[in-house]
């Protein structure tokens, strides 16, 4: 007890030094839309079967996505996972195009054995990220007689991240359940410049802040293995997460070049969605597997922080509401194959991955309801797990997986200029990086 006390010590002191090293790297005006760009809470051996997760169940993995994977690592192992990515992306809205290259941190976790039949998991991951700066210069201004053009600047930065503490429960050999219980933490800030080339028109200034987000956060997870024969079994898993009010102030500050700056504060201004997930994964003895997953967050009923002008011509009041966001819809496919888990050679343990997803993402960027079509990103991923010899004991060595993905996104928009339906577009390709160690940090004591 106490050996297994000091573990939790150390894994909690290592978590918390590298959530001071969690900054979000994405660059994409993909980003500016509610909270960001969501997370997949996908790790490193999943990141190359599309991000499916619900069914997966090995005690050689860290599955943060169903916490009541937790309860299949055996009792002499301690898992460390870290992951990390770099981007090279193009993004495209109206005339304006932008090429770039990012890095980020992915996640960072640790799982052990608590007791016969209990997992325990902590960490910290990423749960949005906001990272995006363009601009139009020399735009024309319409119907104008002198030659008056406007340029403009868009900027955003920030996110949410989360610090988790879970465990998972095999109540009986073919069901299991789990947690997670996290804290969400992180901040926004979205600026606009507009200027004009005649002095005498105004400048404009205005930025949406947040600094103080934060709230506790709720995972439920269950998973039932059913034998099908002696070689292969179906796992179905399911999970649910707590939607709920989120503590933090939303701030719209607004200033021009003649005039000082006017401030409109919201308290209480967000929420959590409610979301649900379900998948099915079968496994053929111990080489193959293959999953699907589906998963739906319910931000349409959420509140968020929006300007709405009065119909009476005053000025845009500064509120929280619902109906901003639109629900988020995913669908996941992936599997995973191992030539021989019981061979000698080096090339019969790496794993094979492949996948994809197709997802309706909970940004609207038309507000007036204008647009009928809904904004939504797909993504196909292929990947290697190559195990480091330890020991020369094949079934707990630690792996490098090494994953490719390339990513779709698609947003329409109302463009304000020419009144008409327009698109903002993004293609990346990704390279991600996890680390997993796989350590018999029991055994002595079991020997004792």
């Amino acid at each position: 007890m106490a050996k297994s006390y000091k573990i939790i010590c150390t894994a909690i002191l290592a978590v918390a030094s590298v959530s001071g090293m969690a900054q979000n790297g994405i660059n994409s005006p993909y980003s500016r839309y509610g909270f960001g760009m969501l997370s997949d809470r996908s790790m490193g051996f999943n990141k190359g079967m599309g991000g499916v997760a619900q069914g997966f169940r090995n005690g050689q993995e860290i599955n943060v996505a169903n916490p009541a994977s937790y309860s299949a690592v055996d009792s002499l192992t301690a898992l460390f996972d870290f992951g990390l990515s770099l981007y090279n992306g193009n993004y495209k809205m109206g005339k304006l195009q932008q090429n770039a290259k990012n890095s980020s941190f992915d996640y960072a976790a640790f799982h052990f054995r608590a007791a016969k039949g209990v997992g325990v998991a902590a960490g910290i991951l990423p749960y949005s990220n906001i990272k995006y700066s363009f601009y139009s210069a020399d735009e024309r201004i319409e119907g104008v007689a002198d030659n008056i053009s406007s340029s403009y600047t868009f900027s955003g930065d920030g996110g949410l991240h989360q610090v988790f503490v879970g465990a998972g429960w095999q109540i009986m050999k073919p069901l299991s359940i789990g947690f997670n219980a996290s804290y969400l933490y992180g901040s926004y800030s979205h600026k606009m410049a507009l200027s004009f080339s005649e002095s005498s028109i105004n400048s404009i200034n205005r930025g949406y802040t947040a600094e103080d987000i934060g709230t506790y956060m709720l995972d439920l997870g269950l998973q039932y293995t059913m034998n099908l024969n002696k070689d292969d079994k179906l796992t179905l898993g399911l999970s649910y997460s707590l939607g709920h009010d989120m503590s933090g102030s939303a701030v719209r500050y607004t200033s021009t070049s003649n005039s000082g700056e006017s401030r409109d504060t919201i308290s209480n201004a967000f929420q959590l969605p409610h979301s649900f997930a379900a998948g099915l994964t079968y496994y053929h003895k111990n080489k193959l597997r293959v999953g699907a997953d589906f998963e739906l967050q319910k931000w349409s009923d959420v509140r968020f922080p929006t300007q709405e002008t009065s119909i009476n011509g005053g000025g845009a009041s500064y509120l929280s509401a619902k109906g901003l966001l639109n629900d988020k819809m995913r669908i996941s496919v992936g599997a995973d194959y191992i030539p021989n888990p019981f061979g000698r050679k080096y090339l019969n343990h790496v794993s094979y991955k492949i996948g994809g997803y197709y997802s309706k993402s909970y940004a609207n960027a038309d507000m007036t309801g204008t647009i009928t079509d809904k904004p939504y990103e797909f993504g196909v991923s292929a990947g290697v797990a190559f195990p480091i010899i330890n020991r020369n004991v094949w079934y707990n060595s630690p792996k490098v997986n090494v994953s490719l993905q390339w990513v779709h996104s698609n947003i329409p928009y109302l463009n304000s200029q020419t009144k008409r339906a327009d698109k903002l577009t993004e293609n990346y390709l990704k390279l991600c990086v996890g680390l997993t160690f796989s350590e018999r940090w029991f055994y002595k004591w079991k020997v004792q």
